[in-house]
């Protein structure tokens, strides 16, 4: 009688990705060693907002909006230090790995989504000498810029009529008065990039 082969162990699933810099970031637990600027601009100028459903030529990238939220925010509070305007510009930052969900899939999904994302966001803040968990008030400001970006974008590019804007993002009190034109994914890296160098 023979006797039964062994089934080798199933390989543990692969966590990591591999960057166009070299790096090998590990989704699981990630190192700020393994954080690159141009490896997250790179992957936010291609990722596009509003699940693609935006005017234009092009998508709406994550690129560009972190660079409105940025500007928002200058406006909203003009003293505003440079690391926390480097903090605006990096809020979606993880997004560069685990792209742009929209909120109603970030709900149907449940906190382990939510738990990834802070993981990444720490250790990319860690990256650039930002604290890991921002004080409450950097972390409102930025909210509230991103909600104002929200409005602005969805009014002016996913078709939202200013009546259901409201009612989903909130009119912002003080509307600022900036007109949205996309541009190209690398024109979008480009400038990300050049702001990045700026506040740093």
């Amino acid at each position: 009688m023979s006797t039964p082969k062994k089934e080798k162990p199933a390989p543990a699933p692969r966590a990591w990705q591999r960057m166009l810099s070299g790096r090998r970031l590990d989704l699981l637990d990630p190192s700020p060693l393994d954080i690159e600027i141009e490896d997250i601009a790179l992957g936010l100028s291609r990722e596009v907002r509003w699940n693609g459903q935006t005017t234009g030529e092009w998508g709406y990238t994550i690129a560009e909006h972190s660079l409105l939220v940025e500007e928002i925010v200058g406006l909203l509070k003009p003293d505003t230090k440079l690391e926390v305007r480097l903090a605006a510009l990096l809020h979606d930052a993880p997004e560069y790995v685990i792209g742009d969900l929209i909120t109603p899939f970030k709900y149907a999904i449940g906190t382990g989504y939510k738990d990834l994302e802070n993981r990444l966001m720490q250790a990319i803040h860690v990256r650039f000498g930002l604290p890991a968990n921002l004080p409450d008030t950097t972390t409102k400001l930025i909210k509230r810029a991103d909600r104002m970006a929200a409005y602005l974008e969805a009014t002016q590019l996913a078709g939202f009529n200013d009546k259901e804007a409201s009612k989903i993002f909130g009119k912002p009190r003080a509307m600022p008065n900036i007109r949205i034109t996309g541009i190209s994914p690398q024109e979008a890296k480009e400038s990300f990039l050049k702001r990045f160098e700026e506040l740093s």
